[in-house]
């Protein structure tokens, strides 16, 4: 069947009047129509087109649904990396501009794969954040409706289903809320709590403070806030110490400041998360 027979068995199919037929004469009529006008092979080929064309929707359409939101909400898209906490004990996470995150368990992290130049972060649960200065870049933790933005300190940010509450150590933060044109300031050892539209800023306690209390203390402070065993000369394990240590003092730093204090050298072995002072 040449070309131009075909165009004319189009027309007439065209210009038929649409008849109510049974689904098996209807079937009938088409295999009879095609296989006059297209020969088996190419059938089999273009049903094989269809069939990859339709892969090929299938793939477009999960690469759409798998394109991430750019996570400040202004709608262009932009891939992310997610971290999350599964396990039950702290999780440190080291960000690409070097900020610390140490994220408590169930907690996770969501930020931009070009993060060194927008330093914005998403945050479900709890996390601590030592975060590095850089003037250029502000550093924006998104929880709920608020908004903490630093230039470089640490803090401490908790999500209680719906209620935010934010701890600055050092530094200072800026905290606002989602339709609301107040900013909140905050210097360190004040806390910023969001709840149903309620705002409150008060004091805390950040400060762990060892008043003559026994080395033994200290010890058993460090076993249970940092997850390491401490060995040391049995002659220091009863003596007296006054120390006020931050709450979320790095353990490097308070080793080092016993280490001074009592004329001792740390070794810490990682594998055994072990401490041992000679």
């Amino acid at each position: 069947m040449d070309k131009k027979e075909i165009e004319e068995k189009l027309k007439g199919v065209w210009e038929e009047k649409p008849v109510m037929q049974p689904k098996e004469k209807k079937e009938a009529s088409w295999n009879d129509f095609s296989g006059q006008v297209f020969p088996a092979k190419r059938r089999r080929a273009n049903k094989i087109r269809y069939l990859v064309a339709a892969c090929l929707v299938i793939g477009l359409s999960l690469t759409a649904l798998l394109t991430l939101t750019d996570i400040s909400g202004n709608g262009s898209s932009m891939a992310y990396t997610v971290i999350g906490n599964p396990t039950g004990m702290m999780k440190k996470v080291e960000l690409p501009d070097h900020s610390i995150v140490e994220l408590e368990p169930d907690a996770t992290i969501e930020y931009r794969d070009d993060f060194s130049q927008r330093r914005d972060i998403i945050i479900k649960g709890t996390a601590f954040f030592r975060v590095q200065k850089d003037k250029k870049h502000p550093f924006r933790v998104f929880c709920g409706q608020t908004t903490t933005t630093v230039l470089g300190t640490s803090f401490n940010l908790k999500d209680d289903t719906g209620t935010v509450t934010v701890q600055l150590y050092e530094g200072k933060v800026q905290m606002s809320v989602a339709n609301n044109a107040s900013k909140w300031i905050l210097a360190p050892g004040e806390e910023f709590t969001y709840d149903t539209n309620t705002v409150n800023v008060k004091a805390f306690e950040r400060f762990r403070d060892f008043d003559g209390e026994k080395m033994s203390a200290i010890i058993q402070y460090i076993k249970e806030n940092y997850g390491y065993r401490v060995e040391m000369p049995a002659g220091y394990i009863n003596q007296e110490i006054t120390l006020r240590i931050n709450k979320k003092e790095e353990l490097s730093g308070i080793l080092t400041i016993i280490g001074q204090m009592y004329n001792l050298t740390p070794t810490v072995n990682e594998e055994l998360k072990q401490i041992t002072f000679r």
